[in-house]
């Protein structure tokens, strides 16, 4: 069953993969990201990594997007398969590792197509799976986006993830279970939506 999913997900990626591999640095202003939390009913996100890359891009408000690179200069790519969405973070958010935090914004996993490094995207959580990470608890929101025009598939909420998508929710945690190499991340648990917002108002900063 698990090496089905995983021919599965790479059937899905080898469609959607870009490359990455000349984007060493994102020209794109800082300012329009100091934005809130949320908007109305929808969770802010800003996309740090398109779905279909290996290469792990980060946001750093003294530098902007990036190629996040090793010691000694070296671009880091993921040695797995690409993402499988669209990865980012929730602006106005940090998990305070005074109560239980790893120290970084809230981490979102949007699945839609690919989009570009620093796209804000409204999207609605539908789940929130949460792993351990170097011994610390590391909280990955699921969601969609609100706009259903965007969207690539229909759970609006986990109940429906887990019944009619269950084999993507599979697929979600093997990605992220492996993607830093074997054993490195430890599942805890999945919650639902519900929990997904407690979390976004447990660490929101506006």
């Amino acid at each position: 069953m698990r090496t089905s999913l995983y021919t599965l997900l790479a059937s899905l990626l080898l469609m959607t993969a870009c490359d990455s591999s000349k984007n060493d640095q994102f020209d794109i202003p800082l300012e329009p990201y100091a934005v809130s939390s949320m908007d109305g009913d929808a969770l802010n996100v800003i996309i740090e990594i398109p779905a279909g890359t290996n290469h792990k891009i980060e946001y750093k408000a003294e530098t902007g997007f990036s190629n996040d690179t090793l010691l000694g200069g070296v671009t880091r790519v993921i040695n797995f398969l690409p993402y499988p969405g669209n990865y980012g973070f929730v602006p106005n958010t940090l998990m305070d590792k005074d109560r239980g935090g790893d120290g970084d914004p809230l981490d979102v996993l949007v699945i839609c197509e690919s989009v570009p490094s620093g796209t804000r995207l409204a999207v609605k959580p539908i789940g929130a799976l949460l792993l351990r990470d170097r011994g610390e608890i590391d909280t990955k929101i699921i969601a969609v986006p609100t706009d259903s025009s965007l969207r690539v598939f229909s759970p609006e909420n986990f109940m429906e993830l887990a019944l009619e998508q269950d084999a993507a929710r599979s697929i979600i945690e093997a990605w992220f279970l492996n993607y830093k190499g074997p054993k490195q991340t430890e599942l805890i648990r999945w919650e639902d939506e519900t929990y997904a917002w407690r979390e976004v108002r447990k660490w929101r900063l506006d």
